[in-house]
């Protein structure tokens, strides 16, 4: 994953999203169709994702967020949720480098209470490494969930109003967003799930309220840079009309 910074992009769709967040489902699925164990399927989801990252420049795809492990994930099997961990922590060892010379920046939403000490760690020295990077934002949501998010987010606020930082009346819809974990970003124009189901699972429940919603049938370890950039051209020929009508 390399970057000549003298070579420009070519390929940047008009008119395309400018933030891509992605629903990564159907790994499991994708293992057991192979007659292997879901933790197989994973490990080829984890794959999955350089091929994206590697496309968002080709696309004017500027930040992409990925949905690696929900709140509500701690409820599968120990083994599952193990090896999930372990997964976390083997990717942003052999990936760190790449994404820097790629030119990612890296960061982490979620709550990071339940993790563990080291995972932690790991990805507060991955963010810190990667900080100066510009080229393509990546942003991965672990023991992310959107209410949660927004439960966190009114707590850090009721507190600012208790402590007289705030003035409670005027808080408005400009407001909240500033304490989400998501504060330093824009949101998202285009939000895709793969593997057929047709929800948005408790993700970027506040960020997401004009995004364009995509669900498709393609198990995410299937999903190629064909497709990535099929939707996203699709993105540009919708009628964004943010409740307004056009005259």
């Amino acid at each position: 994953m390399k970057h000549d910074p003298k070579s420009p992009d070519t390929s940047v769709l008009p008119g395309g999203p400018r933030h891509v967040a992605i629903i990564m489902d159907g790994n499991g699925r994708w293992a057991t169709q192979r007659g292997r164990p879901r933790l197989f399927g994973h490990h080829a989801g984890a794959k999955r994702v350089r091929e994206v990252v590697e496309a968002c420049p080709d696309f004017g795809v500027e930040y992409l967020t990925i949905f690696a492990f929900s709140t509500e994930n701690w409820k599968r099997t120990q083994v599952e949720v193990a090896g999930l961990m372990s997964l976390f922590r083997r990717y942003i060892t052999k990936e760190t480098r790449s994404l820097s010379e790629f030119g990612v920046r890296v960061r982490f939403i979620g709550d990071r209470v339940r993790l563990d000490d080291k995972l932690i760690k790991m990805m507060n020295d991955l963010e810190q490494a990667t900080a100066h990077n510009t080229r393509v934002h990546l942003t991965i949501a672990l023991n992310y969930g959107g209410r949660d998010e927004v439960a966190r987010a009114t707590k850090r606020l009721a507190r600012d109003v208790a402590e007289g930082r705030l003035d409670p009346d005027k808080v408005d819809e400009e407001t909240l967003p500033r304490y989400l974990d998501t504060y330093v970003l824009p949101d998202p124009d285009l939000v895709i799930r793969t593997s057929g189901e047709a929800r948005i699972s408790n993700f970027l429940l506040w960020q997401s309220a004009y995004a364009e919603y995509e669900f498709i049938d393609t198990l995410w370890p299937d999903f190629r840079k064909d497709e990535f950039g099929r939707l996203c051209a699709a993105y540009g020929g919708r009628d964004r009309r943010f409740g307004a009508v056009k005259t």
